[in-house]
C-alpha cells in the first residue's frame, strides 16, 4: 500500500521535492499538494520580468496540469490548509480533513507589511505572487500614474524599474543609506541609484515613512520629515517572514522559522519542512541554492536514503533592472581587513575584494561580474593570494594572460 503523503506549499522548493521523489521511485507515495494560490508551481524569480512586459505568465509555468495528472498527483490548488492534527495524522482545510502518513510543511515566506496607518487602503499591495503583479499592472493602465515602493532591496527595485518601463513615475523610499545594503557596499549601492535616477525613478535613502494616506484609496505617502509623495499605487517590498503560523498552532519547535535538523525533519518525525519556513542551525534561507539543497534532501529522506543538508558558502549573482551585481562573503570593513578596489565611475564598473591574511573573505562586484565565480571559489577555498596580490583585482583573464607577457606581466618591475 502506497504512502501517503500531504505537502502544503506548491513552490519552486516543494516542487524540486516531488520531481526528486517521482525520479527516484514513481509509484512510492500517494500524494495529495495543496496551494495557497489558484495555480500550480511558477517560477517566481521571473516575476519581474512577467511585470515588465518581457513575459507572460505561460512562459514561466514550471508544472502544468499535465504534469501533475501524469504523475498521479492530487493538486488542491486555492485551498489553505488552516490546521495540523498531529495524533490524527490529518491537515484540514475548507473541504474536511486529508490524512497523511508524512507531512512536508514548505509554506515559504510572507511579505513584511509595515504597521503604518493606512497599510488596509486599497491600492496598497506586497510583490511575492502573481496576482501581486497583476494588480500593479492594473495600477500602471491609468495614464500618468503613480508608484511608491517601499523598499529598496532587489524585489523593491526590481518593481520599481518595470513599473518605470510601463511608463509609471515612480519613487523608491528605503530606510538604510544605500540601495540593496545587504549585497553592496554603499560605492556600489551609489552607482545603482544612479543608474536608476537616469532612468527617472526617483530613490530617497533614510526615508522614515509616516503614514499611507487616502480616503477610499491610496492617495500618497507621507514620510518624517513631511515629504509627500503622490501614489495611485503603494508597493510594499520592506522584507519577508518565514510562514510559521501552521507549525505553530501544531507545536512544532519554531523559532525564527520551522526548525529541521539535518534530514530536514522538524520535532515531529512525520513531518519535514522544506524552504523559506524553514530554521536549520539557527538560519534561515532565501536563495534558491540552498533551498534545492533542501528539496533534494527531503525526498531522500522520504525514500530512506541517508542524507543530510549541510550550508555552503554561497554567492549571490543577480541582475538588477538590468546590470549585474555579484556579492560573496563578508563585506563588511573590520581594522584586522584589508581591501583592493578598482572604480571606473564612468563606465559604472566598481570591483571590491575584502582580505584577511591574504585571504579573500568578500567580494562586491558591480556591473562586471565575470570574475565572480573566481573569486568565490578562491573564497571558499581559503586560498592564499599573496602572490598575486597586485594584480588580483584584474580578474582571472589577466592572470592567465600574464605568463604571455613581457616579465610575466611584472606590473611592478623596478627596471629591465
Amino acid at each position: 500500500m502506497m504512502q501517503r503523503l500531504v505537502v502544503i506549499g506548491a513552490g519552486m522548493a516543494s516542487g524540486r521535492a516531488l520531481e526528486h521523489l517521482i525520479e527516484a521511485e514513481p509509484g512510492r507515495f500517494d500524494i495529495t499538494l495543496f496551494g495557497a494560490e489558484p495555480r500550480g508551481n511558477y517560477n517566481r524569480l521571473m516575476l519581474s520580468p512577467v511585470l515588465a512586459g518581457e513575459k507572460d505568465y505561460a512562459e514561466i509555468i514550471t508544472h502544468d496540469t499535465d504534469w501533475y495528472a501524469r504523475n498521479g498527483i492530487h493538486t488542491r490548488f486555492g485551498e489553505t490548509v488552516t490546521a495540523i492534527d498531529r495524533k490524527r495524522k490529518v491537515v484540514v482545510s475548507k473541504s474536511g480533513e486529508t490524512p497523511y502518513d508524512r507531512l512536508v510543511v514548505a509554506t515559504g515566506s510572507a511579505p513584511f507589511i509595515l504597521p503604518l496607518p493606512g497599510k488596509e487602503l486599497p491600492g496598497v499591495t506586497a510583490f511575492r505572487d502573481l496576482d501581486d503583479v497583476n494588480r500593479m499592472v492594473e495600477a500602471a493602465r491609468s495614464p500618468r500614474a503613480k508608484a511608491v515602493v517601499i523598499g529598496g532591496g532587489l524585489l523593491g527595485l526590481e518593481a520599481a524599474a518595470a513599473l518605470r518601463r510601463r511608463g509609471m513615475e515612480v519613487v523608491v523610499l528605503h530606510l538604510m543609506g544605500h540601495l540593496m545594503e545587504r549585497q553592496l557596499d554603499p560605492a556600489a549601492g551609489l552607482l545603482l541609484q544612479r543608474e536608476l535616477e537616469e532612468r527617472g525613478i526617483v530613490v530617497h535613502c533614510r526615508a522614515q515613512t509616516k503614514a499611507i494616506l487616502g480616503n477610499n484609496r491610496v492617495e500618497a505617502v507621507a514620510l518624517d520629515d513631511g515629504t509627500v509623495y503622490g501614489a495611485d499605487i503603494v508597493v510594499m517590498a520592506a522584507g519577508i517572514r518565514p510562514e510559521t503560523r501552521i507549525a505553530v498552532d501544531a507545536g512544532l519547535h519554531v523559532e525564527r522559522g520551522i526548525v529541521a535538523d539535518d534530514r530536514m525533519v522538524t520535532s515531529d518525525p512525520d513531518i519535514l519542512a522544506l524552504g523559506e519556513c524553514v530554521e536549520h542551525e539557527q538560519i534561515v534561507y532565501g536563495l534558491v541554492a540552498p533551498l534545492y539543497d533542501q528539496a533534494a534532501v527531503v525526498a531522500k529522506t522520504l525514500l530512506g536514503i541517508e542524507a543530510a543538508f549541510r550550508p555552503v558558502p554561497t554567492a549571490t549573482h543577480l541582475k538588477v533592472t538590468g546590470v549585474s551585481v555579484y556579492s560573496a562573503g563578508d563585506f563588511a570593513p573590520s581594522p584586522d581587513r584589508s581591501e583592493i578596489v578598482l572604480s571606473d565611475t564612468e563606465s559604472g564598473i566598481y570591483k571590491r575584494l575584502v582580505l584577511k591574511d591574504d585571504r579573500i573573505v568578500g567580494a562586491v562586484l558591480y556591473g562586471e561580474t565575470s570574475d565572480g565565480p573566481w573569486f568565490f571559489d578562491m573564497l571558499r577555498e581559503g586560498i592564499d593570494t599573496g602572490a598575486k596580490r597586485d594584480t588580483l583585482i584584474f580578474g582571472r583573464a589577466y592572470e592567465d594572460a600574464l605568463p604571455l607577457l613581457p616579465y610575466g606581466g611584472g606590473c611592478s618591475l623596478a627596471g629591465p
